[in-house]
């Protein structure tokens, strides 16, 4: 029953802080600042508008259900998250443990080249996305950039990379795990 109640007027606003400048282009929103530049097109959204006022990045639905409610939150935490990203950039941190074999990682382009895992002969793959920087640095891989859903992926694609499938997890615990993420300092 809930389902069929609709809201006259969903809002959500985002405030721009100092150095930041925002400019939007239909569905399409684009957050430069002091780090760099991140886009993002929305125009997969239905019955959702965005706009400017008064310092403000406003989201807004009219007579909206429960799906448009949830984007409309969810459109105003994406820009946040681009806000963030354009003032500090985001840092996943990554730990490389091996009990069995001695695990090496190498970077070539945009993937990341895992040698030697469960002393496998051919390396596995992990794609690094546009716009982000990966460190080795001995046993931490820290995984950097502006866009959080970049470096997320990024960071999950070498967990991912590294996933023992055919032995028991509670005796081959070798891979790579992200043990910390948040705002880079």
């Amino acid at each position: 029953m809930e389902s069929l109640v609709k809201s006259v007027h969903v809002v959500e606003e985002v405030e721009i802080p100092e150095g930041v400048k925002i400019s939007i282009e239909g569905m399409k929103v684009v957050v430069e600042g002091p780090k760099g530049k991140i886009e993002k097109d929305f125009s997969h959204t239905r019955n959702v508008a965005i706009s400017l006022s008064d310092g403000k990045v406003v989201v807004e639905s009219y007579f909206a259900r429960r799906e448009q409610k949830a984007l409309v939150g969810t459109i105003a935490a994406h820009i946040r998250n681009m806000i963030t990203g354009v003032q500090k950039g985001y840092r996943y941190k990554l730990k490389i443990i091996s009990s069995h074999f001695p695990i090496s990682l190498e970077q070539k382009g945009d993937v990341i080249l895992v040698k030697n895992f469960l002393g496998e002969k051919s390396p596995r793959k992990a794609r690094i996305m546009p716009g982000v920087k990966v460190k080795i640095e001995k046993e931490d891989v820290i995984v950097e950039g502006l866009d959080i859903e970049a470096v997320g992926q990024t960071a999950a694609n070498l967990e991912q990379a590294t996933k023992v499938k055919e032995y028991d997890r509670r005796v081959f615990m070798d891979g790579i795990y992200i043990y910390e993420k948040g705002e880079a300092k």
